[in-house]
């Protein structure tokens, strides 16, 4: 395996390298549960999640036992009580001693309190030699607790994830990469997701999910834009600012100075609204740049598919 690429579910087709193996001591495992904590929105904290059967996925499990499962809500000003720790032993329905199970079950929730966790998921939490053991678990990690958890951010290892969206972290702004060959760059996820679905509806596919957030700089905006077509895939670059805090003069800037120290060669059309947008309006106009204005949203997306199109 070392070496190798591990192909499952989990990474998509095209898998993910293996760098590092753990290496486990060979248990035999009982009967398997699942046990996992998470963040509610509908209880505004963590709940935990138990069921009797495990081994797969909680989406099978939810569909072939859905009576089997429990959720637990936990107050975080209070954390996990014993009476809370109990409830959820008794859910497992588990042969394995009860105090010990309880005891594992706190300590798990301690885990995904102080570690800044927002996913704990065990599965299976299985019985082994009359006590439960956490036979696989994932754990996810807030980013934006990186600064109290550097010994935890150390290990990441950035060779599993996609190179544009490590070097695009560097730079404060959130991209993700799609399949499509229309670069998006917005101020916002709710922007974001909104150019990208009017993409779609113009006959078009994004390429990305760009958010360059309500403060970026000029640097920020060419760094952007290069991370942008780097993407051989990128046939056209829509960008799509509504400047509240962000300033359209700002991003008029970033837009030009990235456009010429880059020499873009794919179409690029630019739609801005709000502050400055006359002073950013006019910096495009009078870069010497080919740039294509659009007046609004869907303006902006017929005509960066239409750019592509040859139209």
């Amino acid at each position: 395996m070392l070496g190798g690429t591990l192909v499952t579910k989990q990474t998509g087709p095209g898998g993910k390298p293996v760098n590092t193996l753990l290496v486990a001591k060979k248990m035999k495992l009982g009967a398997e549960k699942y046990f996992a904590l998470l963040l509610d929105r509908k209880s505004a904290g963590p709940v935990a999640i138990a069921c009797s059967q495990g081994g797969t996925s909680i989406e099978e499990l939810a569909e072939a036992y859905p009576d089997r499962i429990v959720r637990v809500p936990i107050d975080p000003l209070v954390g996990m009580t014993d009476s809370q720790a109990k409830t959820i032993v008794d859910a497992l329905q588990t042969s394995a001693d009860k105090a010990d199970a309880a005891a594992l079950i706190k300590s798990l929730y301690k885990l995904f309190s102080t570690r800044d966790v927002t996913l704990l998921e065990v599965n299976p939490l299985a019985e082994c030699e009359g006590m439960l053991m956490c036979a696989d678990t994932k754990l996810n990690f807030d980013d934006n607790a990186a600064f109290r958890q550097k010994d935890v951010f150390a290990q990441r290892d950035s060779s599993q994830e996609d190179p544009r969206e490590v070097a695009a972290a560097k730079y404060d702004l959130n991209f993700i990469a799609l399949d499509g060959n229309i670069g998006c760059m917005v101020n916002g996820a709710g922007l974001a997701m909104a150019t990208m679905d009017i993409i779609k509806m113009a006959g078009g596919s994004p390429a990305n999910f760009l958010d360059v957030g309500g403060s970026a700089n000029e640097s920020q905006i060419e760094n952007a834009f290069r991370i942008l077509v780097s993407d051989p895939k990128v046939k056209c670059v829509l960008v799509n600012i509504f400047g509240g805090i962000m300033k359209c003069d700002v991003i008029a800037n970033g837009i030009v100075a990235a456009a010429k120290s880059l020499q873009l060669k794919v179409p690029l059309v630019v739609r801005l609204e709000g502050t400055n947008v006359a002073e950013g309006k006019r910096i495009l106009e009078t870069s010497g740049m080919k740039i294509i204005a659009a007046e609004d949203l869907d303006d902006a997306a017929r005509k960066a598919v239409a750019s592509i199109r040859g139209k």
